[in-house]
């Protein structure tokens, strides 16, 4: 499949939510999609970057943006890992990696040595139904902030 660039439609998706409703990435074209794919529910750095966007869902929803976090994970550790930290915004499963596969972030990842797949934290900013924004290898300090600013820049 062709990597995704900027500017491109965004691949639309069905995916479970942790509430177990269905939610579909092309219901939201009228609005701003921040869509971000992380590794794994309830590990530091996910429940850093979750705790983030949470902190600062106000401002995101402000400039007219809603949030969706996708993992491969089951619905019901996901609905556990919203609750615990009071997440505002659903949380997708993606146990086949079907829609991380579609987004090209289901990558091969080398931790000490061992290859494994997984995913690469990456965030999409989908605006009108295309990809305004791309991050890649998202590093969870301070990536809020350029989430935010992205969304400022939009038309």
């Amino acid at each position: 499949m062709a990597e995704l660039k900027e500017g491109l439609k965004a691949p639309d998706f069905t995916l479970a939510s942790d509430t177990g409703e269905k939610v579909k990435l092309s219901a939201f074209a009228d609005r701003t999609v921040v869509l971000y794919f992380y590794p794994k529910a309830d590990t530091p750095g996910c429940t850093k970057e979750a705790c983030s966007f949470r902190d600062h869902h106000a401002e995101i929803q402000a400039r007219g943006a809603v949030v969706l976090g996708v993992s491969p994970d089951d619905v019901p550790a996901l609905t556990k890992f919203r609750q615990k930290y009071s997440l505002p915004f659903p949380l997708l499963a993606d146990p086949d990696h079907k829609v991380a596969e579609k987004y090209g972030v289901w990558v091969e990842k080398n931790m000490y040595g061992k290859k494994t797949m997984g995913i690469e934290r990456s965030t999409f900013v989908i605006h009108k139904g295309k990809i305004a924004k791309i991050f890649r290898k998202v590093k969870v300090d301070g990536h809020t902030e350029e989430v935010l600013e992205a969304l400022g820049q939009l038309g």
